[in-house]
């Protein structure tokens, strides 16, 4: 039997209309004043939550010390929310809260609105040296036809010569560098000069004195460097046989975090345009404590690792220099490509599978192929760099290895042994015209492939490891196309491969071959 209409009303439906209208009222009257409120205020909430959201790594700490150690760095804290209200017998009127957070709102959206107009002719520059660069690499002809009253890079040594000489003079001409002045010596705006680790130091200081990268002005700069030196942090602030990369890692992300709530800079590109160097075994992972550094940002590695978090797009290969003095003096070259009476040299320890293989198989176990784990005291490194046709640089615990400047200083071929390893400077240089590369599985069979190599190819080898030494070289003050701006140069087109505000991120694929 259906339902009779009157079984369809709701219960007291009659009898308690006024008090539902009552209470429709009521909750309109509050929704508008909750409205209201909400416009008045909106100005402020949005401010204290950049505040508190502002760093996307979120911010730790306005100040930083270390257990044993004094100060390192420090921001000043935010000034007391108190001080904006008026003070006791102010006058108080027009000082009301929305008209505080009404020019607070006001002069940073002016401030913004001039940062992303700078934004803008910066891509804008950008976009032209784009295509410039391309429109050099259309040519056929590789070989620069631009004058240059110090250098003209010519030959196979180079993937194209005219288009990187292209890009070295855009960048010349148009790339600066911002570097945070926040943290304290020694941990940051400092770096060793000597040692297997000199190029982290010699870069940070290099860049220091600076006149022709390097800005004062953030919002001129293409790129921001973040100063710091894991050397330093692995000296002071490792404890010995601990394992414990904790304190580093979580310095490194304070630092990050200090810079990302104090500067606009690194919010607006989540890090892309933001650049580190190391040359630390413990680079790549130390930096994965702040996960923008590590995924995003442009990070200058020795231990170019791509089994290991390296992204040759975005991360630039640094070269590893053993500078015993902090000088080159007296290392820099060797005898001709006839003079030379060794085939192949390595000495070194057991470190990591590769040299462990190597020791393995050539151990002083042939007359050609001279392979030590200890060299004898009669002999010496240099010497025997400099008088062997082949240097064999096998990777050891990590992918980097000195030996492979050690034998450009001395113009012996290097011959690279390694797994998942990206050499310097790639993006431009030919690595196969100056260079042999031996996988692992092929050790057994060095002597092989090395003796296989005619004395005219080998002639041609030498000659091109001689010709693109000039690329390696520290010198102080640093000189065009020295490592130095090499480096500046691996760091320009990456940042020539960010578009910030475009859609993919991407702009220019950074191939030097094209």
């Amino acid at each position: 039997m259906p339902p009779s209409s009157s079984s369809n009303k709701l219960p007291f439906s009659s009898s308690f209309r006024p008090y539902s209208l009552f209470l429709v009222i009521l909750f309109v009257v509050l929704l508008a004043v909750i409205l209201v409120i909400v416009c008045t205020l909106g100005d402020a909430s949005s401010f204290q939550w950049t505040r508190r959201h502002g760093s996307l790594l979120g911010f730790a700490s306005t100040k930083l010390t270390f257990s044993g150690t004094s100060q390192v760095f420090a921001v000043a804290d935010p000034p007391p929310t108190s001080s904006l209200n008026p003070q006791i017998g102010e006058r108080q009127e027009g000082i009301g809260k929305d008209k505080v957070s009404e020019k607070i709102n006001v002069t940073s959206a002016t401030n913004e609105v001039k940062r992303q107009s700078r934004l803008e002719k910066i891509e804008a520059t950008l976009a032209r040296a784009r295509l410039a660069i391309k429109e050099a690499g259309r040519v056929q002809n590789k070989t620069s036809t631009y004058d240059d009253p110090d250098y003209v890079p010519r030959g196979p040594i180079y993937r194209n010569a005219k288009v990187f000489h292209r890009s070295y003079l855009e960048m010349e001409r148009i790339f600066k560098i911002y570097v945070y002045e926040e943290g304290e010596q020694p941990l940051f705006n400092d770096g060793p000069c000597k040692s297997v680790y000199a190029t982290e130091g010699r870069f940070i200081h290099e860049l220091a004195m600076d006149n022709n990268y390097r800005t004062s002005d953030p919002n001129k700069a293409y790129v921001y460097f973040l100063p710091y030196s894991v050397v330093a942090m692995v000296r002071y602030l490792y404890v010995p046989d601990s394992h414990d990369m904790s304190p580093i890692g979580r310095t490194i992300a304070d630092y990050v975090n200090v810079i990302a709530n104090k500067h606009p800079y690194w919010n607006r590109s989540l890090g892309a345009d933001h650049v580190i160097v190391s040359c630390h075994d413990w680079g790549p992972y130390s930096s994965s404590y702040s996960p923008f550094l590590y995924n995003m940002s442009i990070r200058a590695l020795c231990n170019a690792n791509t089994s290991e978090g390296f992204i040759p797009s975005k991360d630039v290969s640094f070269p590893e220099v053993q500078l015993k003095t902090g000088e080159i003096k007296g290392i820099l070259g060797g005898p001709s490509a006839s003079s030379r009476h060794i085939l192949a040299f390595f000495a070194g320890g057991r470190h990591g599978h590769i040299r462990h293989l190597l020791l393995e198989h050539w151990k002083e176990k042939d007359k050609d192929v001279l392979v030590y784990e200890q060299l004898p005291k009669h002999l010496s490194y240099d010497s025997m760099f400099k008088n062997s046709k082949f240097c064999l640089c096998p990777s050891g615990y990590e992918v980097a290895t000195a030996r492979v400047m050690d034998a450009i200083y001395a113009e012996c071929v290097p011959v690279l042994i390694s797994d998942g390893f990206v050499p310097p400077f790639s993006d431009v240089l030919n690595w196969k015209s100056f260079s042999v590369q031996v996988k692992v599985k092929d050790i057994p069979n060095i002597k092989g492939i090395l003796s296989s190599i005619s004395q005219k190819q080998y002639i041609s080898l030498q000659r091109r490891v001689k010709q693109v030494q000039r690329h390696f070289v520290v010198n102080g003050p640093s000189k065009r196309f020295d490592i130095f701006h090499m480096t500046v140069h691996s760091i320009w087109l990456r940042r020539l491969n960010l578009r910030l505000g475009s859609p993919s991120g991407k702009a220019f694929d950074g191939n030097m071959s094209k």
